[in-house]
């Protein structure tokens, strides 16, 4: 039986790109290539991602409490917020679903 390539035999595996959390200049979306998954910019990358997490299932719970009894101008505001973390939440879901891709 022949042993499992590693990592520094199959580089194909370590290049891949990772999109990350932010977007840059015009709203495009922004690539990590590293072959260094615990490095800074990886672990501002995972950071990123759990505080915009955190502030949507906020922005969700106070859109519940709020929206019974809220007057348009207030509405306006919410829906800004909640479009801005719904676009973070499902970049976060991409980035994931394809590192999860890659895996398999």
């Amino acid at each position: 039986m022949e042993p499992e390539p590693t990592s520094a035999e199959s580089p194909e595996l370590l290049c891949q790109p990772r999109l990350l959390p932010w977007s840059g200049h015009g709203g495009k979306p922004c690539y990590l290539i590293t072959d260094d998954q615990g490095g800074p910019v990886s672990r501002l990358a995972d950071a990123t991602e759990s505080i915009q997490l955190g502030m949507g299932r906020k922005l969700l719970t106070h859109a519940r409490e709020l929206l019974p009894d809220t007057p348009r101008g207030e509405l306006r505001f919410l829906a800004e917020r909640l479009t801005e973390a719904l676009r973070d939440a499902l970049r976060i879901a991409e980035s994931r679903g394809q590192r999860l891709n890659r895996l398999n």
